[in-house]
């Protein structure tokens, strides 16, 4: 399966930004703009799920064989605990669950003064690839 430039994805319409991968902690960030608003002008909540499940994505894929698995959302739940405007958010993500055929994640996206934005849950599932 072949992965498309992050700039022709959601992740580019949206603005995510991947700012560490490894083995146990995913960061990356989203501006919270006129694209990521709601028609409130507050951070969509979808904007953040959107960021969640790729945080839990991105750490996934990282853990698994790219030439046989490839790793896509199964379920994911997000509490959005506070709204914002405007600035940046950042997601956090680390793994609770590394299995063979599914792993969970653990996401925290919160503002710049670290303070909570939203609580997310996210399952992937690693599906085989046929070649």
């Amino acid at each position: 399966m072949e992965m498309k430039n992050f700039e022709e994805t959601i992740l580019g319409t949206l603005g995510i930004e991947l700012v560490e991968l490894t083995a146990d902690r995913v960061t990356a960030t989203m501006p919270v703009h006129s694209k990521t608003h709601q028609p409130y002008g507050l951070l969509h909540g979808g904007a953040s799920v959107v960021l969640a499940e790729t945080v839990a994505s991105m750490g996934t894929w990282n853990l698994i064989d790219l030439e046989h698995e490839a790793a896509v959302g199964l379920e994911i739940n997000a509490n959005h605990i506070r709204g914002k405007r405007d600035g940046i958010v950042t997601a956090v993500g680390t793994p609770l669950h590394r299995g063979r055929s599914t792993m969970v994640w653990d996401i925290k996206i919160v503002d710049e003064e670290k303070k909570l934005i939203c609580a997310s849950r996210c399952t992937v599932a690693i599906i085989k690839i046929k070649k």
